[in-house]
């Protein structure tokens, strides 16, 4: 499970793209890149980083579900996500 600052720091990061997201189209429309050096780091939507729901864990992340590998294999099994069972043969 990831620290609760990690997480905190990825929803901060988040936030940061959603304010700076009309300020940065236009500036990049404008190509003015003095403008876009002054925005702050974290406002660049390529900071972000995709993270489980449930754990926090960035590594192994399956985009459909929005959770980790780990917690996808869990679900299946307890038949949580509808559609999905685990192979076997």
């Amino acid at each position: 499970m990831a620290k609760e600052s990690l997480k905190a720091r990825e929803l901060k990061r988040a936030r940061l793209v959603a304010k700076y997201a009309n300020k940065r189209a236009k500036l990049k429309k404008e190509c003015n890149y003095e403008g876009l050096q002054l925005l702050p780091k974290n406002a660049s939507p390529v900071r972000l980083h995709n993270r489980c729901k449930i754990t926090g864990r960035s590594r192994g992340y399956v985009r459909q579900f929005g959770v980790s590998r780990i917690q996808l294999r869990e679900m299946i099994s307890k038949g949580i996500v509808p559609g999905v069972k685990k192979a076997s043969w």
